[in-house]
C-alpha cells in the first residue's frame, strides 16, 4: 500500500511578515518586549552589537522563549524597523500649505532617523520591512498628502523627498556616531579637526572658501547642519512644484 509522506510546508519568504507567530505571546516575554528591548540596543550601541544571544540575555530569556516570537535577526530587524516608523508623524492631507507640510514631514523622519542613528543604513536591508502596519500606514498618510497636492506621479515625488532625506540622515548619522566615539562634542572635534582639513586645501581656491565659511559657523554644528538639510530641501521642492498643474 503507497504511504503518503507529508512535510512541513515551508516559508517561501523569509520575511516576518509572511509567516503567523508560533504560539501566542506570553505575559513574561511578548513580541513588543523583545521589540522595545531590541531597539534600545541598537540605539545604544550599533547594529554589530545586537545578537539574539546578547538580547535573550538582557530580557532573561532563554533561546527557545526568545524564538517562539522572532526565529532570526533577519526577522528582528524587520520589527524595529518598523517600531521606529511608529514615531514619525505625517501632517493630514488637507493641510492649508503643501510645502510647509511635506518639510514639517521630511524633518520628522530626519529627527526619528538620527534618534536612531543605525535606521538608515538598514532600510535597504530589512527584508519585508515595507510590510509592517507602521512602515505602510507611513507611506500611506504620505501618499494621501502628496495626493491631495495634486502631483501627477505621487508616488515619484514621494521617492524623491525620501531619497533625499535617507542620503542625508545617513551622511549625519555616520558623523555623529564619529563625534560620540571620539568622546568630544561636536563643536569640539570640528574645531580639532577644521585646522588640519584647511592645511590640507591650500591652494585649492573653492575647497578653502568653502571651509573657511564652515570656520564661521563651527561654533554651533547643528544649526549649521539644519541650515544645510532645510536649504536642500528647499531646493527639491522647488523643483517637484514645477511638476504641478497650474
Amino acid at each position: 500500500m503507497a504511504t503518503t509522506r507529508t512535510t512541513t510546508p515551508r516559508n517561501p519568504i523569509p520575511s516576518v511578515w509572511a509567516r503567523r507567530p508560533s504560539s501566542p505571546d506570553q505575559p513574561s516575554l511578548s513580541r513588543a518586549a523583545i521589540v522595545r528591548e531590541a531597539v534600545a540596543m541598537l540605539d545604544a550601541d550599533g547594529i554589530d552589537a545586537l545578537s539574539m544571544r546578547k538580547l535573550g540575555a538582557r530580557l532573561n530569556a532563554g533561546a527557545t522563549s526568545l524564538y517562539r516570537h522572532v526565529a532570526t535577526k533577519d526577522e528582528l530587524m524587520e520589527l524595529a524597523v518598523d517600531e521606529v516608523f511608529g514615531e514619525i508623524a505625517v501632517p493630514p492631507a488637507d493641510s492649508p500649505d503643501w510645502r510647509a507640510a511635506v518639510t514639517e514631514a521630511a524633518g520628522a523622519f530626519r529627527d526619528t532617523a538620527l534618534r536612531h542613528k543605525w535606521l538608515t543604513s538598514v532600510l535597504g536591508q530589512a527584508g519585508l520591512a515595507y510590510l509592517g502596519p507602521n512602515l505602510m500606514a507611513y507611506v500611506e498618510r504620505l501618499s494621501a498628502l502628496v495626493t491631495a497636492v495634486g502631483f501627477p506621479e505621487p508616488s515619484r515625488a514621494i521617492d524623491t523627498v525620501l531619497t533625499y532625506v535617507i542620503g542625508m540622515s545617513t551622511s549625519e548619522a555616520a558623523w555623529l556616531t564619529s563625534v560620540e566615539r571620539s568622546g568630544d562634542t561636536e563643536a569640539g572635534l570640528i574645531a580639532r579637526l577644521l585646522p588640519d582639513a584647511q592645511k590640507a586645501v591650500a591652494g585649492h581656491e573653492h575647497l578653502e572658501a568653502g571651509y573657511a565659511a564652515a570656520a564661521e559657523t563651527a561654533g554651533d554644528p547643528a544649526a549649521m547642519r539644519d541650515a544645510k538639510f532645510a536649504y536642500g530641501l528647499e531646493v527639491i521642492l522647488d523643483g517637484l512644484a514645477l511638476r504641478l498643474p497650474e
